[in-house]
């Protein structure tokens, strides 16, 4: 169900993570997350679940802090083609990390679906729903990142909202939309947020990178076309050229 409360999802423990010469130690992500909490953050997603032993050693010393105000979240992707959500190991990762909420991505974009998947658009929205339903059975609050939604969008925009129906089928929260690559204009974040917004009742949410210097731009605009939930990291440090600055 929609809000008017504009959410704030800090990713800097994860998708910050992945900048150029940024390495968080375990003891350092604690102390990064206990200060996003006393400053009022909402959602934290502390590191991509099954991915190296470090996110899992994050996950398991989290919990022996008492947060006043943040939760932690837990990010990996959709289970893999031909296979079973039961038997994934990154989906089973998201559950070891007892975190309550969890956010998967998907892919938006027909041409990853075909070109980088190699599967057919039918088993990516499969993918999508198994994965999000599992999860909503295990009591755990899904978030859905659409990945490379805007150039989805621009590409086969009845594919890039299918995805996001797939989601919203199986229970999503939020769906979450991506401009994985950076590139997209301010005009074309409106547009495509305002259409997801008008179709949709689940809240709405905006993932940008920086590679056109437009995320903090881009990100307003989405608010601005009824995006109430924000993705970014503390001084916009992020892959590439960055995320948008939750600072600005």
């Amino acid at each position: 169900m929609k809000t008017n409360k504009v959410i704030v999802y800090d990713t800097t423990l994860r998708d910050g993570a992945q900048a150029e010469g940024v390495s968080f130690t375990v003891a350092g992500k604690i102390k990064m997350a206990l200060r996003l909490d006393a400053f009022g953050v909402d959602y934290i997603e502390g590191g991509y679940a099954g991915s190296n032993q470090k996110d899992m050693d994050f996950f398991r010393a989290i919990r022996r802090h008492a947060l006043k105000h943040s939760r932690i979240v837990s990010f990996a992707s959709t289970r893999r083609a031909r296979q079973k959500v039961q038997s994934d190991p990154f989906v089973q990762s998201l559950l070891k990390t007892e975190t309550e909420t969890v956010t998967i991505f998907g892919k938006a974009w027909i041409l990853h679906v075909k070109d980088v998947l190699r599967v057919t658009p039918r088993e990516n929205l499969a993918m999508i729903s198994d994965t999000v339903a599992y999860l909503k059975e295990r009591g755990r609050e899904v978030f859905f990142d659409a990945e490379h939604f805007f150039d989805g969008y621009k590409d086969d925009a009845s594919y890039a909202m299918a995805a996001i129906e797939a989601a919203v089928r199986a229970g999503a929260d939020a769906i979450v939309l991506c401009d994985t690559n950076g590139g997209a204009l301010p005009s074309e974040i409106y547009e495509a947020t305002r259409a997801v917004v008008r179709t949709f009742r689940t809240s709405v949410g905006i993932h940008v990178h920086n590679d056109g210097g437009m995320a903090v731009a881009n990100t307003v605009e989405a608010v601005r076309a009824g995006a109430v939930h924000v993705q970014g990291t503390i001084n916009g440090v992020g892959e590439r050229c960055g995320n948008a600055d939750l600072c600005s």
